[in-house]
C-alpha cells in the first residue's frame, strides 16, 4: 500500500479477509454542486480515490444533485476541474439525478409496504411536531392515511397538481426515537424548479438522506466514507437500504473532518466572505478553496502530501496552518527554479564600472539540482537592490550594505558603498559604490571575508512586474468563533500587499503562465500572467521562505 494504514484501511482489510462485498472495494466522492470545493474536500477526495486505487477498486465521482434551488452549472464545472486537477476523477461524473426514476420506485415501494406516508402539515407544523432533543415528537395526524390514499397523493404530487410545500412524503419510522433523524424524516418534497441535469421532468425531488445512501446502493458502493457529522445519520442511511429492494448493501464509516487554523471551512462562512466583499471571489488566493489555493500557486502534489500527513482518525484535530504551508514550501524548494527579483527597488550605481559594458553572468537555476542547469544573468553599471538591504546608519549586527561597508552582489562582484543620494524630502533614492574588478563571481582575490550577500537585477535589462504578496486571511487562529460577528474585524491587514513596481529577471517575467519560482532570499512565487507587450507580468506569492507566524502569541 502507498499510504500509512488507518482505521478505515483496517476495516477494509478485515472485510476483504472475511469475503465481504465479494472482496470488492468501491468508494465514492459525492459533492453537492452548491458551492466550491475547499481543502477539507481535498481530504475526502484523496481518501476515497486513494483507497480505491490502492485496493485495485474504483471510486465513483458522483454529484448528489437533489436540490435544484442551490445548484448551478458553474459549481459543477468548478468541482470537476478541481477534482481532476488533484489527479482524480477522470471518468465522466455520475449524478444522483440519473437515478431519479429508481429512487421514485423505492419511494413507491415504501408507501406500498406501509413505511411511508404523504403528510399535509406545513413545514412549520412538521418542525413543531418533531419534538426536541429532550422531548419526543408527536405523530402527524396524516400518518395513518391508507396505502391507496398515499399512492394517489404521491402520484398527483409527481404530476404537478400541488404547489410547493402543500405535501411531503415522509418515512414512517419512530417519532419517539432519541435520534432526531429517525423521527419520520421527509424523503420527498415538491419543488417546481428546473433541474440543471434533469430539466423540467420532475417537480418532486428526493431529500439528501434518502437519495445519498440509495445512490450508493445502486452504484454498488461497498464503503461509504463520510465525515463525523453524518454519524447520527447512519441509522437512517441503513434503514432506507434495508427497507427497499436495494441492489447492494454499502456500509457507512465516519472520519473526522478537517479543521484548519487561520481560516474557515464552512460553505456558509466562505459565502459570507465572498458576499461581504472581504475577498475577491471564490478563487481569491487567500481562500481555502481548491481553486484559491491553485490560484496562489499551490501544487496538486503538495495538497495530496498535506492530506497524507494529517492522517485519518475519528478524533477532532485542529491542524496548524504551518503544516499546509510547509508542504508547498518543501515541494517548491525542490522543484522551483531560482531567480532574482527586487520588490522595493533602490538604485545602485557602480561608479567605476564602464557605462557601456554589459556582462552575462552564470547563475545556478537550482543549488541542489545541478541537472537543472544554469542561466545567463545580465549585469551592468546600474542595478537595483532591495531598499532593506541598505542602511545609512546600520544597526548592530547588520551585515548588508552601508556607507563604507563591503558586500557581495550575488553571482557578481564585491562592492563598497561610497556615497548616498537623497531627494529634497531626505529620502534615499540612490547609493553609489566602487567594485573590485578581480572579484567576479563574488570571491575576493586576497581571501578577505565579506559577510553580506545581497541580490539585485540589472536596471537596463530587468522587467517591471506586479507582485501580490499573499498571507493568511485571518489574524486569529480560530476565526470560526466569530461567525456571529463581523469578519472584517479579524481580517489580517497584511493578507494582501500589492507591489506595483517590482523588478525581476526578464527570463522569469517571460516564462509560461503558471510557472513557479523561488525569488532568492524572499519566497516562492507563482507566475499568474506573463509579460505581454506593455503589460507587466503578475506574480502571486505562494508562501514565504520561512514561517513568520511561529512566534505569534495566541
Amino acid at each position: 500500500m502507498s499510504q500509512t494504514t488507518n482505521f478505515i484501511r483496517q476495516i477494509i482489510d478485515q472485510d476483504i479477509a472475511a469475503g465481504k462485498h465479494g472482496g470488492r472495494v468501491v468508494t465514492r466522492f459525492p459533492p453537492e454542486p452548491n458551492g466550491y470545493l475547499h481543502i477539507g474536500h481535498a481530504k475526502s477526495i484523496c481518501l476515497n480515490f486513494g483507497i480505491a486505487e490502492d485496493y485495485g477498486g474504483h471510486c465513483n465521482f458522483r454529484f448528489d444533485d437533489t436540490n435544484p434551488s442551490k445548484e448551478n452549472i458553474d459549481y459543477v464545472n468548478s468541482i470537476i476541474e478541481d477534482v481532476r486537477w488533484l489527479g482524480y476523477g477522470q471518468d465522466e461524473p455520475l449524478h444522483a439525478s440519473d437515478y431519479f426514476e429508481q429512487l421514485h420506485e423505492f419511494a413507491v415501494e415504501l408507501i406500498t409496504d406501509g413505511k411511508a406516508f404523504v403528510d399535509s402539515l406545513s413545514p412549520q407544523e412538521i418542525r413543531e411536531y418533531r419534538g426536541t432533543l429532550t422531548e419526543p415528537g408527536v405523530n402527524s395526524p396524516y400518518r395513518d392515511r391508507s396505502v391507496e390514499e398515499n399512492l394517489d397523493l404521491f402520484s398527483r404530487m409527481k404530476a404537478g397538481e400541488f404547489p410547493d410545500n402543500a405535501h411531503v412524503l415522509r418515512a414512517k419510522i419512530d417519532m419517539g426515537s432519541g435520534n432526531m433523524n429517525m423521527r419520520d424524516p421527509v424523503i420527498y418534497r415538491i419543488k417546481h424548479e428546473s433541474h440543471p441535469i434533469a430539466g423540467d421532468k420532475w417537480c418532486i425531488y428526493p431529500l439528501y438522506d434518502f437519495a445519498h445512501g440509495l445512490s450508493d446502493a445502486i452504484e454498488g458502493v461497498t464503503h461509504s466514507l463520510c465525515t463525523m457529522e453524518f454519524e447520527d445519520h447512519r441509522p437512517l442511511y441503513d434503514w432506507f437500504i434495508e427497507n427497499v429492494s436495494a441492489p447492494s448493501r454499502p456500509e457507512q464509516t465516519e472520519f473526522s473532518r478537517l479543521s484548519l487554523e487561520y481560516t474557515v471551512l464552512s460553505k456558509r462562512l466562505l459565502t459570507r466572505l465572498v458576499d461581504d466583499g472581504l475577498v475577491d471571489g471564490w478563487d481569491d488566493p487567500r481562500m481555502p478553496t481548491i481553486s484559491g489555493l491553485r490560484n496562489r500557486g499551490y501544487t496538486a502534489e503538495s495538497i495530496r502530501d498535506f492530506c497524507a500527513r494529517i492522517g485519518i482518525t475519528k478524533n477532532f484535530n485542529e491542524v496548524e496552518m504551518g503544516v499546509l504551508e510547509n508542504t508547498i514550501r518543501q515541494d517548491l524548494d525542490w522543484n522551483a527554479p531560482r531567480t532574482m527579483a527586487v520588490l522595493n527597488p533602490l538604485r545602485l550605481v557602480i561608479e567605476d564600472y564602464p557605462e557601456d559594458k554589459t556582462e552575462m553572468l552564470e547563475a545556478q537555476n537550482h543549488p541542489k539540482r545541478p541537472e537543472l542547469g544554469t542561466r545567463q544573468v545580465p549585469f551592468g553599471r546600474i542595478i537595483y537592490i532591495e531598499h532593506e538591504d541598505f542602511q545609512e546608519v546600520p544597526e548592530k549586527k547588520y551585515f548588508r550594505l552601508a556607507p563604507g561597508s563591503e558586500v557581495r552582489l550575488r553571482y557578481a562582484y564585491l562592492v563598497t558603498c561610497t556615497k548616498v543620494i537623497k531627494d529634497e524630502a531626505g529620502n534615499i533614492v540612490e547609493v553609489r559604490c566602487q567594485h573590485d574588478p578581480e572579484s567576479r563571481g563574488g570571491v575576493a582575490p586576497d581571501g578577505r571575508k565579506v559577510r553580506g550577500t545581497i541580490h539585485w537585477v540589472s536596471a537596463a535589462h530587468c522587467a517591471t512586474a506586479r507582485v501580490n504578496l499573499y498571507d493568511r486571511l485571518f489574524a486569529v487562529p480560530n476565526p470560526g468563533v466569530y461567525k456571529d460577528g463581523s469578519f472584517s474585524e479579524i481580517i489580517n491587514s497584511q493578507s494582501l500587499i500589492e507591489v506595483k513596481n517590482a523588478k525581476v529577471e526578464p527570463g522569469a517575467a517571460n516564462a509560461p503562465p503558471a510557472s513557479h519560482f523561488q525569488f532568492e532570499r524572499n519566497g516562492y512565487y507563482f507566475l499568474k500572467e506573463s509579460a505581454v507587450a506593455n503589460k507587466p507580468a503578475i506574480f502571486h506569492r505562494t508562501v514565504a521562505l520561512r514561517d513568520t507566524w511561529t512566534k505569534v502569541k495566541r
